[in-house]
C-alpha cells in the first residue's frame, strides 16, 4: 500500500516494525534519504536491529535463517525481485527497504509493493504547497512560535520545494526567538531566490514573444519549471479562492506591497467562467506532473502561455 512522505514524516509514533517491506522511490533525493533515515532510526528504537547495505536482495539470503538477529537490509537493485522472493523474505525476523529512483522500468516491481499487505510504498518528490504547509504548522506548534499571517505565507512561498533545503531553512527561523522572528531577520537567514522566475507570473500581460524571450532566458531546466508552476500556482490559487476584490486584496502578502496594483488588474479581469479554466489548467497540469515527475520546457512555457490567455481573453 502507498504512504504519504509527509504524514510520515510527521508521524511521532510511526512504528516501521509493522511492516516487512519499504519501497522508496521519486525523483526528490534529500527526502529519500530523510524517509529512510527516519525508517531505520525508528526501527532500531523498537528493536536493536543491525544495518547491511546489499546490492541486490538475493544477497540478503546467503547465511539468513529464521532464527538470526533482527537486520535491517538496505537493498540498492531490485534485478530479480518477484512475489516468491518476498514470501521467502517474510519467513525471517528482519525488514528490507528498497530505494529505486523513478523509471518506466520498476513499475512493474512497484506494483508488487503496492498490492502486498506487508508493504508501504513511498513516493518523494518535491515539496508542493500543501507539504510545505502541513510541516511549517507542525513545526510552529511544536516550538510553540506563532508568526503573523504575512510573514507565515512569506514563508511557504519562498522556503525551498526540496526537502533538504526547506528543512535547513526553517530550523534556522525556528532557532530565533519570538521577538526576533520578523522579515528582516527571516529574510536574512534564508535563501531567497532572486534569480526571477517568480517575477515571470508578472509577464502574463505581456506580449507572448516577450514572455517567451524572458522564459528562455531564466527558466534552464525541469527543475526550474516545476519551481515556475508552484509560483504560478501560488497566485492562481489566490484568485481561485476569492469571492470579490475586497478579500483578494486582504489575501495578497505584504512583501507583495509593489506588485499589488498588477495583482489586483489580473484579479478584476476574471469571471466564474475564466476561475473554472484556471482550475481545469492546474488540474491537469498537476497530473503531468505527478505522471511524468517533472515538467518539461515546453510545457512550462505552455502553462505560462495558457494562464496569459486566459487573463487577457
Amino acid at each position: 500500500m502507498k504512504i504519504d512522505p509527509i504524514d510520515l514524516l510527521l508521524k511521532k509514533d510511526f512504528n516501521p516494525s509493522k511492516k516487512k517491506f519499504y519501497f522508496i522511490s521519486g525523483n526528490e533525493v534529500t527526502l529519500i534519504q530523510k524517509i529512510k533515515f527516519i525508517i531505520i532510526e525508528k526501527y532500531q528504537e523498537f528493536s536493536k536491529a543491525s544495518l547491511e547495505y546489499v546490492e541486490n536482495i538475493n544477497d540478503t539470503f546467503n547465511g539468513l535463517g529464521l532464527f538470526e538477529d533482527k537486520k535491517i537490509f538496505l537493498v540498492k537493485n531490485c534485478n530479480g525481485l518477484n512475489e516468491g522472493v518476498l514470501n521467502k523474505f517474510r519467513e525471517t525476523s528482519s525488514t528490507i527497504i528498497f530505494i529505486q529512483e523513478n523509471s518506466p522500468k520498476i513499475k512493474k516491481i512497484k506494483n508488487i509493493f503496492i498490492q502486498d499487505r506487508d508493504s508501504y510504498v513511498i513516493d518523494c518528490y518535491e515539496l508542493n504547497r500543501e507539504a510545505k504547509i502541513k510541516i511549517l504548522n507542525k513545526s510552529l506548534d511544536s516550538s510553540k512560535i506563532k508568526i503573523e499571517k504575512n510573514l507565515y505565507w512569506f514563508l511557504v512561498e519562498k522556503l525551498g520545494n526540496r526537502f533538504g533545503f526547506f528543512d535547513d531553512s526553517l530550523s534556522k527561523v525556528l532557532q530565533l526567538k519570538q521577538e526576533n522572528i520578523n522579515f528582516v531577520n527571516i529574510k536574512k537567514l534564508i535563501s531567497i531566490n532572486e534569480d526571477g522566475k517568480d517575477k515571470l507570473y508578472f509577464s502574463i500581460l505581456n506580449k507572448n514573444s516577450d514572455i517567451v524571450g524572458v522564459y528562455r532566458e531564466k527558466i534552464l531546466n525541469s527543475s526550474d519549471v516545476n519551481e515556475l508552476y508552484y509560483y504560478c500556482r501560488f497566485f492562481c490559487q489566490l484568485i481561485i479562492d476569492s469571492k470579490n476584490e475586497d478579500e483578494y486584496n486582504k489575501k495578497i502578502p505584504i512583501y507583495l506591497f509593489k506588485e499589488k496594483k498588477f495583482l489586483i488588474d489580473v484579479f478584476r479581469r476574471f469571471n466564474s467562467k475564466k476561475k473554472k479554466l484556471l482550475v481545469k489548467l492546474l488540474s491537469s497540469t498537476e497530473k503531468i506532473l505527478r505522471k511524468e515527475n517533472n515538467l518539461s520546457l515546453i510545457s512550462g512555457l505552455r502553462f505560462l502561455l495558457t494562464i496569459k490567455k486566459i487573463t487577457t481573453s
